[in-house]
């Protein structure tokens, strides 16, 4: 049995709200054991049989997607993936300590060249981006509401799917669930 953390794009935003306990029970209707669910903003965590988190990724937007009747984008990682995370220093520390916000954009695949290069054609005084696996940092030197940066802007400049979380989330839910 593995441990494995959803993070699930479309959920308590844009109007659409769900009820954690539905997000449970949806995941539990799926066969997924030890169903937890983290602040409500779509991360849930829990326990498969599985080996194969593109395929429960699939089965989790198909069952979803039935349920919820929206499309809600799965981004899987481990729990090892999840510590991982909690501790990787896209930037250093001094620049981390003056920003306003840390924010990991987690996708299906890594970034190819092109898109990073993309990506990092819109760097300015404000955003600034690295790349790193699977993931995206995106450090906020300002308030993000001063930031014309979202993640529809990255998902239009990559072309790839993607969901964010702060980075205080991810170090709190990997103090819990990491191994």
């Amino acid at each position: 049995m593995s441990k494995y953390i959803a993070f699930l794009r479309a959920i308590n935003v844009g109007g659409r709200t769900v009820k954690m306990e539905r997000l449970r029970e949806s995941f539990e209707t799926l066969g997924f054991l030890n169903v937890e669910t983290f602040i409500a903003s779509g991360n849930v965590i829990f326990d498969s049989d599985s080996k194969n988190p593109r395929s429960l990724e699939t089965l989790i937007e198909a069952g979803l997607s039935t349920e919820l009747g929206f499309e809600a984008p799965t981004f899987i990682r481990t729990s090892a993936e999840l510590g991982k995370l909690a501790n990787y220093k896209a930037f250093q520390q001094s620049e981390i300590d003056k920003a306003t916000a840390l924010n990991i954009c987690f996708l299906k695949s890594p970034l190819d060249n092109d898109s990073i290069n993309k990506l990092m054609e819109r760097k300015n005084e404000i955003d600034d981006f690295a790349v790193h696996e699977r993931e995206m940092y995106w450090l906020c030197h300002k308030k993000q509401s001063d930031s014309t940066f979202s993640n529809a802007v990255l998902e239009k400049t990559t072309g790839s799917q993607s969901t964010m979380r702060g980075l205080n989330t991810i170090i709190k839910m990997a103090e819990k669930w990491a191994t």
